[in-house]
């Protein structure tokens, strides 16, 4: 099978229905925190806002400019995150980088979904497009955290 053949695979039906609908596009007006992440690799980029209360994702914004597999990530990641703490989303995080990377099993609910992504394993580059919304999150709930314990 051609490398041609592999890549046309991977863009799934569901795939691409997963990033024709992504929940949360729309920015918040007054975001306790926002994280803009870049992919160096193909230039995709996510941006996040997040109100956060008693820990817990209250809002969740997002602009997304990736490819179909950073859009089917941030999908996934939009119609989930509400209500997620730090913990949840560094859980998610690295079990999805752990899947596209020592084939690990997918992330756990609610994040469970992410396994649609499992064919990207056989290409690299595409991997810190899928990562961008969960890392953006982490980042933007770091902050807030180190922001609130100083």
């Amino acid at each position: 099978m051609s490398s041609e053949t592999d890549l046309i695979k991977l863009y799934s039906s569901r795939i691409l229905a997963l990033a024709a609908d992504i929940p949360h596009l729309e920015r918040l007006d007054a975001p306790d925190v926002t994280v803009k992440k870049r992919s160096p690799l193909c230039g995709s980029t996510v941006t996040v806002d997040l109100n956060i209360a008693d820990g817990k994702i209250a809002a969740f914004g997002q602009d997304v400019k990736a490819c179909a597999l950073g859009q089917a990530a941030a999908s996934v990641v939009g119609e989930n995150i509400v209500g997620c703490t730090l913990d949840e989303v560094q859980t998610a995080r690295d079990a999805l980088k752990a899947m596209l990377t020592e084939g690990a099993t997918p992330p756990p609910p609610p994040f469970q979904e992410l396994e649609v992504l499992l064919p990207a394993r056989e290409f690299k580059n595409r991997h810190a497009s899928i990562m961008l919304a969960l890392d953006a999150t982490l980042e933007a709930m770091q902050l807030n955290a180190k922001e609130n314990c100083a």
